[in-house]
């Protein structure tokens, strides 16, 4: 924990961070940050304690269950997943919703957990990769990332299934060019974007089959 909160302390700097591009692979592509961070601001006011007082309940249905959290309407949703709800498959990774680690649904379309205050969130249906395959689409994914041994270190592969399972609910029979325009917020450093095309293909095939 102590060096999870330090990893909050180092976020990018508006204007700072791009993502590396990877030519031929289609994602992801190389995007400056154009925005505050949301993560990096709201930690920056809780650990100085400048929030105010500002808690209150809020109240989340992730799941398919009500969940109340106490805490401040700006808490990014990841953090409240994890300190909060105890839900620690949604993984912090850049805070700047660059990298795509804490993607979740919201109402069934991938979101960046880190950039969502809680109090945004509030009355929508958010799912996590804790739940994700209780859909068809979501289970098709997590079958053809097992059988194609997708991951390689790990950490960034629940905000992978996110997005890839959400493009398969919406496109049953993606092409190269859905899957690009799909996955393209969401990094590997391992470099395993050749097996995250084999697989999400693989779970299209295996549900036209059905």
């Amino acid at each position: 924990m102590d060096r999870e909160r330090q990893a909050r302390g180092r976020q990018v700097k508006p204007g700072l961070a791009k993502a590396i591009a990877f030519p031929g692979l289609g994602w992801p592509s190389s995007k400056p940050l154009d925005r505050p961070c949301l993560s990096a601001i709201y930690f920056a006011r809780d650990n100085q304690r400048l929030s105010g007082g500002r808690a209150m309940a809020i109240s989340l249905k992730v799941n398919g269950q009500t969940r109340s959290v106490e805490a401040d309407p700006a808490k990014p949703l990841l953090w409240a997943l994890r300190e909060d709800l105890d839900m620690v498959g949604t993984k912090f990774g850049c805070g700047a919703g660059l990298c795509g680690a804490c993607t979740v649904h919201i109402d069934g379309s991938p979101a960046r957990a880190c950039q969502t205050p809680i109090g945004e969130a509030q009355g929508m249906a958010i799912t996590t990769i804790e739940a994700v395959a209780q859909s068809d689409a979501g289970k098709r994914i997590s079958d053809a990332w097992v059988k194609l041994d997708v991951p390689q270190c790990g950490y960034c592969q629940a905000g992978q299934i996110m997005s890839a399972s959400a493009l398969l609910a919406t496109t049953p029979d993606p092409s190269d060019e859905d899957i690009d325009a799909a996955m393209m917020g969401n990094l590997c450093r391992c470099s395993t974007y050749v097996r995250i095309r084999a697989a999400i293909k693989d779970a299209a095939r295996a549900g036209a089959k059905a």
